[in-house]
């Protein structure tokens, strides 16, 4: 139980700060535990806690996009309509913004820290946001989890 709540605490420290990556310490901690099950739940917990710290960052470009300096951004023409463009796009085809975003989760590429931040200024969802971000991270850290057992075990 104290490993899953490290790794739970770790993967939200990671999510809010780049520089702590959750997949040294997969590695780390991976390799105390044994077993599918605990590769699962471990990926959960990797993934519940990644998902907490990407909804701050979502959270903050939200709000940031309401702020006088984004405003003053957004009274140009040319980067109001691109904007609003965008946001259509993200709010009109939520299949299309979780689709992007689960690869951002699952894969990495973009880089989910952008894409959380992106999601939030466009105004992504947040109930297309939340479940795909747990769902791509969860399936990322898992099989991550999984590797190392097979490696070590």
């Amino acid at each position: 139980m104290i490993l899953w709540l490290t790794t739970f605490a770790f993967s939200i420290a990671s999510a809010l700060l780049p520089f702590l990556p959750i997949e040294v310490y997969i590695v780390g901690a991976g390799s105390t535990e044994h077993g599918t099950a605990a590769a699962i739940s471990l990926g959960i917990a990797a993934g519940a806690g990644a998902t907490i710290g990407k909804i701050v960052w979502y959270e903050l470009a939200r709000r940031g996009a309401e702020s006088a300096w984004a405003q003053k951004k957004l009274s140009k023409p040319k980067v109001k309509a691109t904007y609003e463009k965008w946001v259509a796009r993200m709010q009109g085809r939520p299949v299309y913004a979780a689709g992007v975003m689960f690869v951002a989760a699952s894969a990495g590429i973009p880089p989910l820290l952008a894409m959380s931040a992106v999601g939030g200024l466009l105004k992504m969802p947040l109930w297309v946001f939340v479940p795909t971000v747990f769902v791509g991270r969860t399936i990322r850290f898992t099989l991550l989890f999984l590797g190392v057992d097979f490696a070590i075990h």
